[in-house]
């Protein structure tokens, strides 16, 4: 009988497999820049990365303009605080299919993703992730590792746009005050329901 072996990980999925062994938290800066169809940049965001798994995540934009993204375990708010209004969308819905699915919820990353060993450039370990979904958002994700690490992030999505995300100034498992992921809406704020 023919016994099926299962392939030795590559070092892009290995890198993966122990940036998330055991990881409960995680606090990063961030760096965003989204490149449009001609690649032409439309503008550099950063800010800061907060991670409490399983299910909270909160995206601290500072520049150019204040903005939030929280993940709370059950909703996701996308908090605009010059406009006074936040819009709410059901979490499980919200990320299926996204790099924050198994970044947040130990989802198995092969669930949604068809996985590609790049290899190494630029002293990182890559990994393309492809969705299986056809109706995805993204064309494709990479991730890029050092050090056990998470290094970059790059979402390229179905029109044509690419979303580099850099991270540094990472600091694993510390110990996150509970309160930053959970919404506090304000009375006169206008709440938006999404899909």
């Amino acid at each position: 009988a023919r016994v099926a072996v299962s392939a030795a990980p590559g070092p892009g999925r290995q890198a993966l497999d122990d940036f998330l062994d055991g990881l409960s938290t995680l606090q990063a800066k961030f760096e965003q820049s989204v490149l449009d169809t001609e690649n032409a940049a439309s503008g550099q965001m950063h800010g800061l990365f907060l991670l409490e798994r399983p299910g909270k995540f909160r995206w601290d934009y500072v520049v150019p303009r204040k903005q939030v993204i929280l993940a709370d375990g059950r909703d996701v708010w996308i908090i605009e605080e010059d406009l006074k209004q936040v819009t709410r969308h059901y979490q499980k819905w919200a990320l299926k299919g996204t790099p924050a699915a198994f970044l947040t919820m130990d989802a198995a990353v092969e669930d949604d993703f068809e996985i590609v060993e790049i290899g190494e450039r630029m002293g990182m370990q890559w990994l393309e992730l492809i969705p299986r979904d056809q109706e995805s958002d993204f064309n494709r994700v990479l991730l890029a590792f050092a050090d056990k690490q998470l290094r970059r992030l790059e979402l390229n999505d179905k029109f044509g746009q690419i979303s580099r995300f850099s991270f540094y100034d990472m600091q694993r498992n510390v110990p996150i005050d509970s309160r930053l992921f959970v919404f506090e809406g304000q009375d006169d704020w206008d709440v938006l329901q999404g899909d």
